[in-house]
């Protein structure tokens, strides 16, 4: 069976962190995720606040470095909770049990340019690796790999010659 989200949206509020009876660290929070489209009257998109938890390691992470409003990418699994209010009524609600978060947005983005954060949004910066790690090579693309002296923007010129094309 497979159960596995993905999920993109700004924090509602700040985590709040947590520790269980025997000291494991889980972190709550909620991301307001805008739906990828919008009503056919021509209104606004609607929005989904969708309740995560983080356990250990990911949670500490989360309650370090991110903040109400901060962009989110969440990878987890849907998990549904079920219990009995105090009224005896059963009850359920589902929430992302988070595997791995990354940020949406760059700090810098956040906060004005007043920053020094370095990493590289969507990736390389969940808690499976180092949180402020150094920026990832150039990426390398059908064969071809960006001089490590151009900046990630520039484009190869390529040969206009109809011969090298497959087809």
């Amino acid at each position: 069976m497979l159960n596995h989200i993905v999920i993109m949206g700004r924090l509602t509020r700040d985590p709040e962190l947590r520790r269980t009876g025997s000291g494991v660290a889980v972190a709550s929070f909620s991301l307001a995720v805008d739906r990828d489209f919008a009503p056919k009257d021509g209104g606004e998109r609607e929005t989904d606040f969708i309740d995560c938890v983080a356990w250990q390691r990911t949670g500490e992470f989360v309650s370090k470095y991110f903040t109400k409003g901060r962009m989110a990418v969440v990878s987890g699994r849907l998990q549904i909770r079920s219990w009995t209010d105090k009224d005896g009524n059963k009850r359920r609600s589902a929430e992302v049990v988070a595997d791995n978060v990354y940020f949406g947005d760059s700090k810098r983005d956040n906060d004005g340019g007043n920053s020094s954060y370095s990493g590289n949004a969507y990736g390389g910066n969940s808690y499976g690796g180092n949180a402020y790690s150094a920026p990832a090579p150039a990426p390398s693309y059908g064969g071809y790999t960006a001089p490590a002296s151009a900046p990630a923007s520039d484009f190869a010129m390529l040969e206009d010659d109809d011969a090298q094309l497959p087809f």
